[in-house]
């Protein structure tokens, strides 16, 4: 485990006191457990962005085809 300092605002840090004397929870592994989801939600995010720009491409790509089918003369 890796040690880290951080400066915690005060407002956040009183609302995080309350919760833990509730919840009976280490306030490290409250940070960890917080830290973790955080994570997780970025790394969706990101994933999602990336999927939508991806999606985009593909899209633009799609109705230059569309395009191009529609210009044939379809002959029976």
């Amino acid at each position: 485990m890796k040690t880290v300092s951080l400066k915690i605002d005060d407002s956040i840090f009183g609302e995080t006191e309350k919760i833990l004397s509730k919840i009976q929870k280490p306030r490290n592994r409250y940070i960890n457990d917080a830290i973790d989801y955080y994570n997780r939600m970025q790394r969706r995010a990101i994933l999602e962005k990336k999927l939508r720009e991806e999606s985009d491409l593909v899209n633009i790509d799609s109705m230059t085809v569309l395009k191009d089918f529609e210009e044939f003369d379809y002959v029976d």
